[in-house]
């Protein structure tokens, strides 16, 4: 039954013809659609869809039709319903949103709609989309992501907010920009001659002009107090005396009219209207079952054409809705008059929409019933698949609206329940529901107050409750732990469940993985990705994907880890997804392999790609590993500030995950730190992090340990302290012996880089010579290329050397030329020798002069785009064209070149 209720959400109302024209209220409509919005904002009842439908059917442009109700307040899926209502006029846009709104971490919701603002974009026709009922959203997720599609909406694309209450947008600046229109309750209260002509000609009454002005002035043109006094008046002889009977703020008048309405209707009416107030929509068939009575939907029918408050939510007259006030009303008699009917008919309602396939519906009623065992029995059963579609909020939702008593004597139950909260990261009760389940295992337990309904599942439960208690290992870092239970959920597993296989494999191999057995760790993501595929799970392969390229880039093996990219993207297009989740990292992945190659254009491009796939497929799981490798390309092109604000920008968007953490983004700052010669900063973190050159090594702090190593070697080129210098050739000796054993080749190859530097900067160059005679051999097979030119002027001169003593001649001609034709780096800045500064050859403009005062304070790259109001890429474009100007690579430099000229 999920189609009916998105159906429903999306049908565009058509205006009735039994309704009064307002074309006072048309004209202002039709006057804004030059503007990006309208607002049509007052109480309920006065007539706000109504006026919209009858707008939309004559302005003459396509329209997009959403209606809210409070189950919006995800923000994933409120942008899920706005994508499915803009397809329903172009079938394609959106695609690829929706898939990565149903992957695990959807993104943000501002870059799913930077994606899709940017597709409608395209459009060639201006259309109109229209939120009706915006008032019953809250939640700031979504306030946000409504004024982001209001802040940054295409030409093509006008919005209309019908609601209750003023949305939280900046209606204040739109206002005075002239991109507002608003109607609210002044404007859309009916005139006297609107009255009239509603009360006469629609309601077929015959009041005198005197009654009519009355009544209008009673409920101040209030349309739906207008409508209900109409109903209330049908077949009364002393109209007049009832005009003059009532009286009262909206609330009153609904309580008192409705009452009226109620009393004068036949007893069959009346308790039709009682019985179904607990639906949020109405259809014939699944009235009659909550009635108990057939021909239903004729009874709808009437009730619309009667104008009693009954909307119709699709074209064939299938679903209906109450009125939301009308709604409220009766829902209040019913508790009022028959409580004790509450539940059964929540019941009837429950019992229909399973049977009619809507499990989330029956489930609903279910627990509005307070049926909890049929609840709980649902759940049981619905689970599982909303494992696949990522629905974790609507599954807690669930699992906490049930008693607890009644989720204990459920051990399949109870098992879901923490795998529920193992997926949303709330570890923290996770082990008390495995025991719930655990303990109706034990065979001296009295199973007759066991509650299974999944037997299926049942028999699975002893493997699983392993697999979950291996999760919760991983999370507390017990490697020995993770490796106990997950081998152990693997050998329970049958042989045909190769969800339960896989996944304790994969758990297997970060376990193996984090503890530096590279291999192992290896073996057992080939089986993960083996097992899961068998079950279809593609993007999950491109996970699996990612960690086994990583353990290949750390063995040093660049061509299995394209190999294993290049496949993964393959079996992503077999399944005729080019954008799925995953996709994203897959391409993050490929672009560092290529910047090591040193074709650092094809590297930006694949980033580039990444971007793009990363918001329609999903994000990249690791969304800092994008900032990284953007960040790692910034410093190849020698610019090296860009390259510390991305990595400000990683450790702002870093998510924890499985994967072990072996090489921290503080780490990779430090680096650049460095290059940027702020050394001190460097040792700062290496402080903080309490790393030391005694330290016992692991390889899940191998990289913190080199990076300190570099550190120390960048300490002796400042100082000249021989005890910087010794501390870290010892450290680097300690960590080669370490990866080698280890069998991490990458790392080495790394590792034996920054010592021949070490030996070069302490003047022995033929010490230097024995790790770089062998890292070329290990690194030429791989082509490796930015490891070594990262090494700046001093590897250029010991490359040379090797050249001239015939060392891998051909490999060391490759990397020189490298050199000749790469990007210059932050450290080959040219020195004037003479005292005067040269003169600016070109002079800075006005915004560049601003920029360049900035770059004189400690603010970010990002902290200077908001002082500036502007986009970060502005500042960064602004940031080059002064280096270039000023014939510097560093912000340092710049600063230091203006104040020499001057400028600043």
């Amino acid at each position: 039954m999920a189609t009916p209720v998105l159906v429903t959400k999306l049908f565009v109302p058509r205006p009735r013809p039994n309704v009064v024209s307002r074309p006072r209220l048309i004209e202002r409509l039709n006057a804004g659609l030059h503007r990006n919005l309208s607002v049509i904002a007052a109480p309920a009842g006065f007539g706000k869809t109504t006026l919209v439908s009858e707008w939309v059917a004559g302005c003459g442009r396509p329209t997009a039709w959403l209606s809210l109700d409070d189950g919006d307040n995800d923000p994933t899926r409120f942008l899920t319903y706005l994508v499915a209502a803009l397809q329903t006029i172009a079938p394609r846009v959106g695609d690829g949103v929706l898939s990565a709104l149903q992957s695990s971490q959807p993104p943000p919701p501002d870059e799913v709609l930077a994606v899709l603002l940017n597709e409608i974009a395209t459009l060639v026709d201006s259309f109109v989309l229209v939120l009706d009922d915006y008032h019953l959203v809250d939640a700031r997720p979504v306030d946000d992501a409504l004024a982001y599609l209001v802040e940054h909406l295409p030409p093509q694309l006008h919005l209309v907010i019908a609601t209750r209450e003023d949305p939280q947008l900046p209606l204040a600046r739109l206002r005075a920009r002239g991109q507002l229109t608003e109607l609210r309750a002044a404007e859309l209260r009916f005139t006297a001659l609107e009255a009239a002509d509603f009360l006469n000609q629609v309601m077929g009454l015959s009041l005198s002009l005197d009654d009519v002005a009355t009544l209008e002035d009673r409920t101040e043109g209030w349309i739906a107090g207008l409508q209900l006094a109409a109903l209330s008046m049908q077949g009364r002889q002393d109209v007049s005396g009832f005009i003059q009977a009532f009286a009262g703020d909206h609330r009153y008048i609904v309580d008192y009219l409705v009452d009226e309405v109620l009393l004068r209707q036949p007893e069959d009416i009346r308790r039709f209207l009682l019985q179904t107030a607990i639906l949020d929509r109405l259809s014939g068939p699944l009235c009659d079952a909550v009635t108990d009575q057939e021909g239903t939907t004729a009874r709808l029918e009437a009730l619309e054409r009667g104008n009693f408050f009954v909307v119709p939510l699709d074209d064939t007259r299938r679903w209906y809705r109450y009125h939301h006030l009308f709604a409220d009303v009766l829902s209040a008699h019913l508790r009022a008059e028959q409580p004790d009917q509450v539940s059964a008919l929540h019941g009837r309602a429950s019992e229909w929409y399973e049977r009619n396939g809507s499990a989330p519906d029956a489930i609903r009623h279910a627990l509005a019933g307070e049926d909890f065992p049929r609840a709980a029995d649902l759940v049981e059963l619905a689970l599982p698949a909303l494992f696949q579609s990522r629905e974790e909020s609507t599954m807690l939702g669930w699992l906490e609206a049930l008693p607890d008593e009644e989720v204990q004597v459920r051990p399949v139950l109870s098992v879901l329940y923490a795998a529920t909260l193992v997926v949303s990261g709330q570890f923290a009760g996770v082990e008390a529901r495995l025991r719930a389940a655990e303990r109706w295992l034990d065979t001296t337990a009295n199973l007759s107050e066991m509650v299974v309904v999944d037997h299926e599942m049942f028999r699975q439960l002893p493997g699983y409750i392993a697999l979950y208690r291996a999760a919760q290992a991983l999370t507390r870092g017990d490697m020995a732990g993770i490796v106990h239970d997950a081998q152990r959920a693997r050998d329970l597993a049958s042989e045909d469940d190769h969800l339960l296989r896989g996944s304790a494999a994969g758990l297997l191999g970060l376990a193996y993985w984090a503890s530096g057995e590279l291999e192992t760790g290896h073996q057992m993501y080939a089986e993960c990705m083996a097992q899961i595929q068998r079950v279809g799970h593609v993007s999950d392969t491109l996970g699996c994907a990612i960690a086994l390229a990583d353990i290949r880039i750390t063995q040093g093996r660049l061509h299995d880890a394209m190999s294993t990219y290049e496949q993964a993207l393959q079996r992503a297009a077999g399944q005729g997804a080019t954008a799925m989740r995953g996709t994203a990292d897959i391409y993050v992945g490929l672009s560092e392999l290529h910047r090591e190659r040193n074709d650092v254009h094809t590297a930006t491009e694949l980033l580039l790609r990444s971007k793009e796939l990363g918001v329609l497929a999903g994000l990249p799981q690791n969304p800092y590993r994008w900032c990284v490798a953007m960040a790692l390309i910034r410093e190849a092109e020698g610019d090296l500030d860009s390259a510390l604000d991305l990595l400000g920008e990683a450790e702002r968007v870093y998510m924890g995950d499985f994967f072990p953490k072996v090489r921290p983004v503080a780490a990779i700052k430090s680096r650049v730190l460095v290059d940027l010669g702020r050394v001190d900063e460097a040792l700062g973190w290496a402080r903080e992090q309490g790393l030391s050159v005694e330290d016992e090594l692991s390889y899940l702090r191998e990289f913190e340990h080199l990076t300190l190593a570099r550190v120390l070697l960048a300490q002796y080129q400042t100082d000249r302290s021989d005890r910087s210098l010794r501390q870290a050739l010892a450290l680097l000796e300690r960590l080669l012996r370490a990866a080698e054993a280890g069998e991490r080749m990458g790392r080495v190859i790394e590792i034996l880089v920054v010592q021949a530097l070490a030996y070069q900067e302490h003047g022995d160059v033929l010490a230097a010579l024995i790790p770089l005679q062998r890292v070329l051999a290990l690194a030429e097979p791989e082509g490796y290329v930015r490891t070594f030119l990262d090494g700046g002027p001093p590897m250029a001169a010991l490359l040379r050397e090797a050249a001239v003593r015939g060392i891998m001649p051909a490999y060391t001609g490759t990397l020189l030329a490298a050199f000749d034709t790469g990007q210059p780096r932050a450290d080959e800045n040219i020195h004037f020798t003479s005292g005067a500064s040269p003169p600016l050859v070109e002079s800075l403009s006005e915004r560049e002069v601003d920029v360049l005062r900035l770059l004189n304070t400690e603010l970010s790259g990002p902290e200077i785009a908001r002082e500036l109001v502007v986009a970060l890429s502005t500042v960064r474009t602004h940031t080059k064209t002064i280096y270039s100007k000023l014939d510097v690579n560093s912000r340092r430099a710049a600063v230091k070149r203006a104040a020499e000229l001057g400028l600043i």
